[in-house]
């Protein structure tokens, strides 16, 4: 039986090797890691992050060939293929601060391999890492490994947060990447023939290991430039009136840009774009590339102008103060169908708002009190490291409360910001939510998920990204 071990048991190792075990049942697959508390919630019933389906393939095979464990150094030595998901924050604090990946844990991890190691292994980088991290690898390992051969390769995963589950069923592509020697090619293969349980082997893409380390960084960086791009047209609708849902979709339909990836939005989100694209801007910088950082740059200069410029909207249009004001916010997750926050653009809107002196009210269906308040707690890059690293949650905060239900968010407030496209923000009862609110009552669409005519109808005034708008935000433009 091929032993398979993956160190990290979080939103990228957890569902991978779950679905592994899922469609290779003669595979053993083990998730270790040394959070406790994680790992517990790996064997309980209330599994440590959401996503749909991942509940149903979990069930199916733990115990039988999936297993959760803390005993980390065992199951590593007994692995013949050991993935490593691990942590790749940006570092902040040295040399690359604030752009540069911090590889302490996979070094960590690599360190550990070797020492506990007694038979040869493939180590499959699958966390997200700059490139040429294989190389560094392969050096820690070959330096201490006792006479026992180590086989480098990269998996970079392009799972998308609420849809994860259906990637993984059927994924676009697989990527591996490896040397071009026969040990190398000997690996790829081994880890094409797991795949391959499901995929079709045309889907399975071999390259070197750099095009595939650098691959992951693209794809992310071509995708956040997709949001950027259709947020910058934005702004200029709302200037010039005209309506980015229309023109999104004019331009989706030419077959050379496609429909994907252009909703405008508050911002983009999620735990990979920002931290890849400053990755590549650190990258270009240091390979001599200064023109190639900057327009990289220029990425994430949108996506933080285009959270500053909502903000901005929400306290001009209150007359430009929400001090002592109750504000709703609808969602804090980073989208809709998972509780992840990190990197999500409520944080900065909410963090944005409290300095104006905000009354905040928070619901989202899939994110805790604690959460929330952990994260309006925190620094910037603190999210990606281990949770004992972080700091603890403030007890209380006396601007911002956490409700679970979304009408009792709303009650008594003056303005309502949807942060997420939740489907239940589409069909609230909009007539009712006027009634409990203050007047004039307010709602900036983030998401665009309400149907902005209909709430004009009902006596809102709204602003809803990139949309005409309303005559009362006319007289009241944007603050720069």
């Amino acid at each position: 039986m091929v032993k398979i071990c993956c160190i990290g048991a979080g939103y990228v190792g957890g569902p991978t090797m779950a679905v592994i075990a899922l469609k290779c049942p003669e595979v053993e697959v083990v998730v270790v890691d040394i959070a406790a508390p994680r790992i517990n919630a790996w064997n309980s019933d209330h599994l440590p992050i959401y996503e749909p389906g991942l509940d149903d393939v979990v069930k199916q095979c733990r115990g039988k060939n999936l297993f959760f464990s803390t005993d980390v150094e065992k199951h590593v030595a007994e692995a013949d293929i050991v993935f490593v998901s691990v942590n790749t924050p940006t570092k902040t604090q040295g040399l690359g601060a604030g752009k540069a990946a911090d590889l302490t844990y996979w070094e960590s991890a690599a360190r550990m391999i070797a020492d506990v190691s007694k038979t040869d292994k493939i180590v499959v980088e699958k966390s997200t890492v700059p490139v040429k991290t294989a190389e560094a690898i392969e050096r820690i390992l070959t330096h201490n490994r006792k006479g026992i051969n180590f086989t480098i390769l990269s998996n970079p995963e392009f799972l998308a947060e609420g849809t994860a589950i259906a990637d993984l069923f059927k994924p676009d592509r697989v990527l591996i990447g490896g040397r071009e020697t026969p040990e190398g090619q000997k690996a790829i293969h081994a880890l094409r023939d797991v795949y391959a349980h499901w995929v079709p082997i045309d889907r399975i893409l071999c390259t070197n290991l750099w095009s595939a380390e650098l691959s992951k960084l693209a794809a992310n960086a071509f995708l956040a430039q997709r949001i950027s791009s259709v947020n910058a047209m934005s702004a200029l609708c709302e200037a010039t009136g005209a309506d980015v849902s229309q023109v999104s979709h004019s331009i989706g339909t030419d077959s050379r840009i496609g429909p994907k990836f252009l909703n405008a939005s508050v911002g983009f989100g999620g735990s990979c774009f920002q931290k890849d694209i400053l990755n590549l801007v650190y990258i270009c910088e240091c390979n001599g590339l200064p023109e190639v950082a900057n327009y990289w740059k220029q990425v994430i200069k949108v996506n933080d102008y285009q959270k500053n410029r909502f903000v901005n909207r929400v306290v001009s249009s209150m007359f430009n103060t929400v001090s002592g004001k109750k504000i709703a916010i609808l969602g804090f997750a980073f989208k809709k169908d998972t509780g992840d926050t990190r990197e999500t653009p409520a944080i900065d809107v909410c963090k944005g708002l409290l300095g104006d002196k905000a009354k905040l009210s928070i619901y989202d269906p899939q994110v805790s009190e604690d959460q929330i308040m952990r994260d309006l707690a925190m620094k910037k890059f603190d999210w990606d490291h281990p949770a004992h690293l972080q700091p603890l949650s403030p007890t209380s905060n006396k601007q911002v409360s956490v409700v679970w239900d979304a009408y009792e968010a709303i009650k008594d407030a003056h303005g309502i910001c949807i942060m997420t496209e939740w489907d239940e923000f589409k069909n609230l009862d909009y007539q009712k939510v006027h009634d409990s609110m203050q007047k004039p009552a307010f709602v900036f669409d983030g998401r665009n998920v309400v149907d902005v005519n209909k709430l004009r109808e009902i006596g809102f005034i709204v602003y809803s990204i990139g949309k005409p708008l309303d005559s009362w935000l006319k007289d009241m433009p944007a603050v720069a």
